[in-house]
């Protein structure tokens, strides 16, 4: 089936295929190099070197039909603290919440990491899910 707005079973899919790696507990989202010294943080500068797989997930969530361009930050923000809203998200919200995952490490870095730490994408991804189960 496809979404009105591009969406098809198959980009949901492309996008679900990392939640297992996104859910391996005390997993580091840092890809590990010399200059980290081995010791899993951060190196010092305004963005972390991500791991690949974590770079790839952004990149298939920022494309163009996952991306909601009229959204509100700062809501958009809230919305992705709240399990109520995630869990109640249609997929219009999901691209909401993926809009604002993507976008947040351009401002702030190691955003990306802390949504992950919080297990805020993770449970985007889950609700994802949920609403791929339920296209006809």
């Amino acid at each position: 089936m496809t979404h009105e707005r591009g969406l098809t079973r198959e980009r949901i899919d492309e996008l679900l295929r990392f939640l297992p790696r996104l859910e391996v507990p005390g997993r580091s989202w840092y890809r590990a190099s010399a200059s980290m010294g081995g010791s899993g943080d951060p190196p010092p500068g305004p963005h972390p070197e991500y791991a690949p797989d974590i770079v790839a997930f952004f990149g298939v969530a920022g494309q163009p039909w996952w991306s909601d361009y009229g959204y509100a930050p700062h809501s958009a923000q809230r919305a992705l603290a709240s399990d109520d809203e995630i869990a109640a998200a249609d997929l219009d919200g999901i691209k909401t919440l993926l809009t604002v995952c993507v976008r947040g490490e351009r401002f702030c870095g190691g955003w990306w990491a802390r949504i992950l730490d919080e297990g805020r994408v993770q449970a985007v991804l889950r609700r994802l899910a949920e609403l791929r189960d339920e296209l006809a």
